[in-house]
């Protein structure tokens, strides 16, 4: 498969892009391994570009720059272990269409449903659930097209390996392929309401343990809402306050009937988890020790109100379960995660650093896909397996063709 000319590439917001000398779109994993074996030959850097739904520099490369577009589906289902493999370029929506005919669904979800799946399960990717580990603990094997070209099965049989490439950003190869588990399709009883911050608060461990998914946005202002598009709850809301509120969701498994109300809706389980996003924000989002959680919003919080006035995009709080992925930002820890945002039009940079700051006192861990601001050092000291991990990405991948300079720092 001959390489195109290359060009100019930007991710979902606008706030990366990258020029690349070359640029292609496999449709087989065969195609892939000749392009990548290809790019060796030339010694020329690879990167995916998945679906563009990244805020850090984990796509750029000046080299050749695959899309897997058109290498997508759900290749096998294994309706008796309740597995399933899909290529890499499917979209996270795709799969849950294809599960609910065959009866199955995905264990948990994100708020976003058109990101690739190998892109998002590999960068941290998650729902929220106290009990729930996010996106890459489900999965259960991989095929990834290595630096010389050659295919690598990666599965339980090794499991050091499977857990090293559970999250690895593309770093170890192109993911042609992902196994998942899943389970047996379940419908979703999602209730939203408001309350005031210190009712949330009070509340926080209780709704946490009671429903399957918890999770809230603090609005600082009455106009933050709206840039998230969220629904208007002051109809079904505990306080009369429009500012310094939390807009809170509950959702569980029931087997009630299909329905849909202005504030509950009932229906499959890839029908309620995503929400609709407007492109209009950078986002930074931290995992944080599930016991520093309460305090790390109300420090953040207190930033907000009080130093950052103009950053007003709501503070999105969500919970998940810790696995044993190596560079997971859950890496056996129960966690919390905060998400902040910085808008078009203002200077967030001093911002989202000093959230950077009140989140580092709890040995916090980002999600690699939102911004951040960790080096060489703070990978090593947060993560109890980044020396295996390195040693191992440059065993599979010694001349770093998969690696770019952000990249690089982290990882090489």
């Amino acid at each position: 498969m001959a390489l195109e000319k290359g060009g100019l590439w930007r991710n979902w917001v606008g706030n990366q892009y990258c020029v690349s000398q070359f640029k292609a779109s496999p449709e087989t994993e065969a195609e892939v391994a000749e392009l990548v074996h290809e790019a060796d030959r030339r010694d020329l850097a690879v990167r995916v570009s998945g679906s563009g739904h990244s805020f850090t520099p984990v796509v750029g490369t000046n080299g050749l720059l695959l899309s897997l577009a058109n290498l997508r589906g759900v290749q096998n289902i294994d309706r008796e272990r309740k597995q399933i493999t899909v290529a890499g370029g499917t979209r996270i929506n795709e799969v849950g269409r294809t599960l609910k005919e065959h009866g199955l669904s995905l264990v948990n979800q994100g708020d976003i449903d058109s990101q690739a799946v190998a892109g998002a399960f590999t960068t941290g990717t998650h729902g929220t659930g106290i009990k729930l580990g996010n996106l890459a603990s489900s999965i259960a094997g991989m095929r990834i097209v290595t630096a010389t070209g050659d295919i690598l099965d990666i599965d339980g049989r090794d499991r050091d390996r499977l857990h090293a490439a559970q999250v690895s950003v593309g770093t170890l190869g192109v993911i042609s392929s992902l196994t998942l588990n899943v389970t047996d399709a379940y419908n979703l009883h999602e209730r939203l309401w408001r309350d005031d911050f210190e009712t949330c608060m009070e509340r926080h461990d209780e709704l946490a343990s009671q429903h399957r998914h918890f999770g809230f946005f603090w609005c600082p202002t009455p106009e933050s809402r709206h840039l998230y598009c969220l629904t208007d709850t002051s109809a079904v809301s505990s306080t009369n306050k429009l500012a310094d509120v939390c807009e809170m969701k509950v959702m569980d498994i029931t087997d009630a009937a299909p329905m849909e109300g202005e504030f509950e809706k009932i229906a499959y389980s890839s029908e309620v988890y995503p929400i609709e996003y407007v492109p209009n924000f950078v986002e930074l989002e931290y995992a944080v020790p599930l016991e520093h959680g309460k305090a790390a919003v109300r420090a953040v919080r207190d930033l907000m109100l009080n130093k950052h006035t103009n950053c007003i995009y709501p503070i999105e709080y969500r919970f998940t379960a810790g696995d044993p992925a190596w560079m997971s930002p859950f890496h056996h820890q129960d966690s919390i995660t905060l998400s902040v945002s910085g808008g078009p039009g203002i200077d967030y940079w001093p911002f989202l650093k000093d959230v950077d700051q009140i989140l580092g006192r709890y040995n916090s861990r980002p999600h690699w896909g939102k911004m951040h601001f960790l080096d060489t050092d703070d990978v090593t000291r947060l993560y109890p397996r980044a020396k295996e991990f390195r040693a191992l990405r440059r065993d599979l991948d010694p001349k770093g063709r998969f690696l770019n300079d952000h990249l690089k720092m982290l990882f090489g």
